[in-house]
């Protein structure tokens, strides 16, 4: 009785847990000639997996047009490439990210003599997410419990790991506004002095004029 309890309390703990999970799937369009980007906050040392489709205007069974294709690049914040390819109409890439920050995919259209549009399907995923859950089953022979429990380990283990990079963030950005409203501070007595100067300037000017004139 307590096995049979257990087993749909775990799977609802990993439900919500799995919320926390970047996933990022969604679908939109691109006209020739433009480009359009996509950026993911991904830690350093995270998985992520990308795949990327254009959606086939035509009747099911028949081939894309010629004018459907697209140059795709993905690059870190630090303008490291980690996924380029041209001329095509699907794809995906995979890789361990290095470095911490924004991380951005790009789709560009080429420029036709006719201006068409085309729909594309892209799903992003990171951190657990990104793990085939079904290849791990059948490698270790995982019964469904050991399973929904190793999912539920990764994806604490994600979000205390996002909780300690997002304090890092956190620090970083509190020591950038300390510096800048430092900065701000010494600006504002540099104004100040400087007004004070100018002002100082100007009354002497005035009174060496009214000297001259006999006024004072």
């Amino acid at each position: 009785m307590t096995f049979q309890i257990q087993i749909p309390i775990c799977r609802i703990l990993a439900s919500i847990l799995l919320l926390w999970v970047r996933v990022e799937s969604l679908r939109f369009d691109l006209e020739s000639g433009y480009t359009k980007c996509i950026t993911e906050d991904i830690r350093s040392n995270s998985m992520t997996v990308g795949k990327y489709q254009i959606v086939n205007p035509n009747e099911e069974g028949m081939p894309l047009p010629d004018t459907h294709k697209i140059d795709v690049r993905v690059t870190s914040s630090l303008g490291n490439s980690y996924h380029t390819v041209e001329n095509v109409n699907e794809g995906q890439f995979v890789f361990q990210a290095l470095e911490a920050g924004d991380y951005m995919a790009c789709f560009f259209a080429s420029d036709h003599k006719q201006r068409t549009t085309m729909t594309i399907d892209f799903e992003w995923r990171s951190g657990v997410a990104a793990k085939d859950w079904t290849d791990v089953a059948k490698k270790g022979s995982i019964e469904s419990m050991e399973l929904e429990l190793k999912k539920m380990f990764d994806t604490v283990k994600s979000i205390h790991e996002d909780i300690i990079y997002f304090r890092e963030r956190e620090n970083e950005m509190q020591q950038l506004n300390a510096s800048t409203n430092s900065k701000m501070a010494w600006l504002g007595y540099l104004s100040l002095l400087v007004s004070l100067s100018v002002a100082g300037l100007q009354l002497w000017h005035l009174k060496s004029f009214f000297r001259k004139k006999k006024v004072i």
